[in-house]
């Protein structure tokens, strides 16, 4: 077998470290030679996640968060660990020469007054926010490349980014007044134990929850801001708990500037995506299923022009674990190390 890649993972206990984990386990340029956790070091993968049996990957110890022992066996590290406490990790990584994708919304803003004010936490290492990389492949896949931290994005940023950027970059609709309706599954809320998960919290029932203030919300507005040059951009951001497992539908709201026809519509975005095979522009007429790229990459979005209300309709859907978190970390890791950017990524949707 060709030498691969080693890499770390920091916290491997949560979903999107077990995502991560069933990604490398058949991955050809990289292997996985550290998995850290404080409560279940010790054990085996295979120990956890018998999903893992079979697989040499499954016979790796997991161990102890250890800044240098991870530099020392590892050319790049995961952090798939909560906000708050991955900006230490990396920092410390990072001032040790390795490669870092950032799981955690720590590096995802620029500016760390914002994130102090939306996640109730003062910013520590304020000097690495310029030098992190916002790891959205089909817009800065040429500065993940080389950069040596990257800020994995959030997964309801990723479906409404995707979703909005064609059509504030081509001025088809106004940038004030747009409306962000998101839905994800409940792995979005992580696995720790809570009463608002548990089964009989979730099963056959649909809520909102964090309505106003989400804390992705600066997110999207960071990055659609740029798209459309305009800094100091708000959104109205809202979010819903889905009885599934994994998903996110996103369905977005913003007024045209000019009259738009469907088919000059679905041109700007088959135009803009054209080179991005990840993102599937729908035919018109057609609107996106969760279940269509369920375990994948893919962004599916379908596009409506209602000329009744002078508004377009964007409704972009993707798996939240693996596309919003730990398949895109994915991707941002193999452009890191100079590989192609699907590798280990060229995944079918798990249908039904």
């Amino acid at each position: 077998m060709a030498h691969r890649i080693p890499v770390g993972l920091v916290g491997v206990t949560g979903y999107t470290g077990i995502e991560l984990a069933r990604l490398l386990a058949c991955h050809g340029g990289m292997e996985l030679v550290r998995a850290t956790s404080r409560s279940e070091a010790g054990k085996t993968l295979r120990d956890l996640f018998p999903s893992l049996s079979g697989f040499p990957i499954g016979e790796l110890t997991i161990s102890l968060p250890d800044p240098d022992d991870l530099a020392a066996a590892c050319e790049l590290v995961f952090l798939a660990v909560p906000h708050g406490t991955a900006m230490d990790m990396a920092a410390a990584l990072v001032e040790r020469g390795v490669k870092v994708v950032d799981l955690s919304a720590d590096f995802r803003l620029h500016d760390a007054e914002v994130y102090a004010q939306w996640y109730g936490l003062e910013h520590r290492h304020p000097e690495l926010l310029p030098e992190a990389v916002f790891g959205l492949p089909e817009f800065y896949a040429d500065r993940v490349r080389t950069a040596q931290l990257v800020a994995n994005p959030g997964c309801y940023p990723t479906s409404a980014i995707l979703g909005l950027a064609p059509a504030l970059r081509a001025g088809l609709v106004e940038t004030d007044g747009i409306v962000i309706d998101s839905k994800s599954g409940t792995t979005g809320s992580g696995r720790k134990a809570s009463v608002g998960s548990l089964f009989c919290e979730v099963s056959d029932t649909f809520r909102a929850y964090n309505l106003g203030r989400h804390r992705h919300t600066p997110e999207i507005e960071q990055e659609l801001g740029a798209v459309c040059g305009q800094a100091g951009m708000t959104v109205s951001f809202n979010t819903h708990l889905l009885p599934i497992n994994r998903g996110i539908l996103t369905t977005a709201y913003a007024r045209l500037q000019k009259t738009v026809s469907p088919q000059e519509a679905h041109l700007v975005y088959s135009e803009m995506y054209q080179n991005s095979p990840w993102v599937r522009v729908l035919p018109l007429g057609s609107l996106p299923e969760t279940r269509f790229v369920r375990g994948t990459m893919f962004c599916d979005i379908g596009i409506v022009v209602d000329p009744r209300t002078n508004r377009l309709i964007v409704v972009s859907v993707i798996d939240n674990l693996c596309r919003g978190a730990s398949g895109q970390a994915l991707a941002n890791a193999n452009l890191m190390l100079g590989l192609a950017v699907d590798e280990g990524l060229k995944l079918a949707p798990l249908v039904p």
